[in-house]
């Protein structure tokens, strides 16, 4: 993920020797709230932003290049520490600080505007040592730049509209109140024995099966500082702690199929991590689920009937179905449609059962008694957020939007959030999947047996947790009968789309789950279980690996 994510921004980091990786997300900060004159005064970062934006406003200008009609800056100071083991032993740790800049200079006016090409910005490193001229320094040539791309890309888009003959239903950027909100700076307080030594103990479980080919465990912790200012009078300081602990096991079955688990811990609150202990207890519970996987049956036939999701599982297919297709993104100059994905033409739509609703809500801190890591008040273009109905009753009734309108979307509704040291685009913070009639898990178990039932099923399937792709890690197999449940392996789902969700969801569980999500930014999913009335289920077409062609090194020291 790291090396990804030079890869965009290269010239940032041939500058920084120690680059890192880290999650975005705004903090809590209150909307509206006039920042104290102390807090301005007694950051260095915010007065050298301060500073070079009024500069910047009165002076640049080059000849036969408009002025711009719009100017921000935005910084993340980010402090990270991460580390890594496997089998027993530490691999890596680091712990680092890195403060970015991303300054984005427009050109033209809210109608037409200049970004487009590489009139996207600039990103750059800043200095640590809060030396306001060095700062300042850096801020000002990296403004520079970006002025002289905003004018060749403001050409390049002119030019490229008059071959099009395209006429703009909606502005390329949309206006918005000024918001002045400074919340406090957070550290990342972190005792990297205790967490190292916990990662080790955890990994050296692997002597308890021969089998195992991998076991490791990884963390990420995360503080960030974010500054946001802008010349329509926006200025906001927010900050958010961002925690994960992943645990990692791989085998092969005794034909050589590949099996992997990944459980994940996710939080913005360092309380809600395991205890050693726990973790340690959650190591063996994967060991003893590793070794019932490889010896379970591979599925070997196909099966259209009755699923039941799990609340986990239902959250990471809710994520890679609905997530994508809310985004209210620009299309590309000269495409008729409203935005891109698949509800681009379903506005107003049915996408979901009538029973269903999404709603967006970043306000919430919490739910149920677990952090929201997609929690803010201000979004990172300076725009307040408020709790957003998205699909109602079924219907889809709004898109995520950010400052870049859609048709029918004309302004933001606070959900322009930053990837990394990048560009803003629209992102949800914490989704909610709502439901308006619910059953008990044991319930919604019954309803799948009784619908196998009628239709002469053997048995159901229940997906306990889903891996890449949509597939299921831990399937079981649900007998009509007595309702026994049989662990199978190496299958796939077809078919599972916008479509099933739309005509093939009957039912949905009283247990929403939290599900913090790591990625860039930040974000939260809540979801019940939910039940299918129809998928089909088949064999994947995997294909199968040698086995290791001798056996692993002894786990008693001194023996060949």
């Amino acid at each position: 993920m790291i090396r990804l994510w030079i890869r965009r921004f290269p010239s940032v980091f041939a500058a920084a020797a120690t680059a890192v990786f880290f999650l975005t997300s705004p903090g809590i900060a209150g909307a509206q709230s006039k920042p104290a004159a102390a807090d301005v005064s007694s950051d260095p970062v915010l007065r050298s932003l301060q500073t070079e934006l009024t500069r910047s406003k009165a002076q640049l200008k080059m000849d036969n290049v408009d002025a711009p009609f719009y100017i921000e800056y935005r910084v993340f100071d980010v402090e990270q520490f991460q580390a890594s083991a496997a089998f027993g032993a530490l691999r890596d740790q680091n712990h680092s600080r890195l403060r970015l800049l991303r300054a984005v200079v427009l050109l033209g006016d809210y109608k037409t505007d200049s970004y487009y090409d590489r009139g996207q910005g600039i990103s750059d490193v800043l200095p640590l040592d809060n030396d306001e001229l060095a700062l300042r320094h850096q801020i000002w040539l990296a403004t520079d730049q970006a002025y002289k791309r905003a004018g060749e890309a403001l050409a390049a888009k002119k030019s490229l509209l008059k071959q099009l003959n395209v006429e703009q239903p909606v502005d390329d950027f949309a206006k918005a109140d000024p918001v002045q909100s400074i919340s406090p700076i957070v550290k990342l307080e972190v005792d990297p024995p205790r967490w190292t030594k916990m990662l080790e103990s955890a990994t050296a479980l692997y002597k308890n099966d021969s089998q195992i080919q991998n076991l490791s465990a990884s963390l990420n912790f995360i503080s960030l500082s974010q500054y946001f200012l802008n010349t329509e009078g926006t200025a906001t300081r927010q900050g958010s702690n961002h925690y994960t602990i992943v645990l990692n096991a791989s085998e092969q079955a005794p034909d050589g199929m590949r099996l992997d688990r990944s459980p994940q811990y996710a939080s913005s609150r360092i309380e809600e991590m395991p205890t050693p202990e726990q973790f340690q207890a959650d190591a063996l519970k994967l060991l003893d689920g590793m070794k019932k996987l490889r010896e379970a049956p591979v599925v070997d036939e196909e099966y259209r009937g009755p699923v039941l999701f799990s609340n986990d599982a239902a959250g990471d297919m809710f994520f890679d179905l609905i997530v994508p297709n809310i985004l209210g993104r620009r299309p590309a100059p000269g495409r008729p449609a409203r935005t891109t994905g698949a509800f681009a033409s379903s506005y107003r739509a049915r996408v979901l059962p009538d029973f269903l609703s999404v709603v967006d809500d970043p306000t919430l801190e919490s739910f149920g008694g677990r952090s929201l890591g997609g929690s803010y008040k201000v979004d990172d273009e300076g725009v307040p957020v408020a709790p957003l109905s998205v699909v109602d009753k079924g219907m889809l009734v709004n898109f995520l939007i950010g400052r870049m309108p859609i048709r029918d979307f004309p302004s933001s509704n606070g959900h322009g959030r930053a990837s990394g040291g990048g560009n803003t685009g629209p992102a949800p913070g914490n989704l909610f999947i709502r439901a308006a009639k619910t059953s008990t898990r044991e319930e919604l178990k019954k309803r799948m047996r009784d619908e196998c039932r009628d239709r002469g099923l053997k048995y159901g399937y229940f997906v306990d947790t889903l891996g890449p792709r949509l597939s299921p890690r831990l399937l079981y197999r649900v007998w009509t009968d007595d309702g026994h449940e049989e662990l199978v392996r190496g299958a796939i789902f077809n078919e599972l789309d916008t479509r099933a969700l739309r005509s093939d969801l009957t039912a949905a569980g009283d247990d929403p789950l939290v599900s913090n999500r790591t990625g860039v930014p930040f974000m939260a999913i809540v979801s019940p279980s939910v039940l299918f009335d129809e998928l089909e289920v088949k064999r994947a077409d995997n294909s199968k690996e040698k086995l290791p062609d001798y056996p692993a090194p002894p786990l008693i020291s001194g023996v060949n």
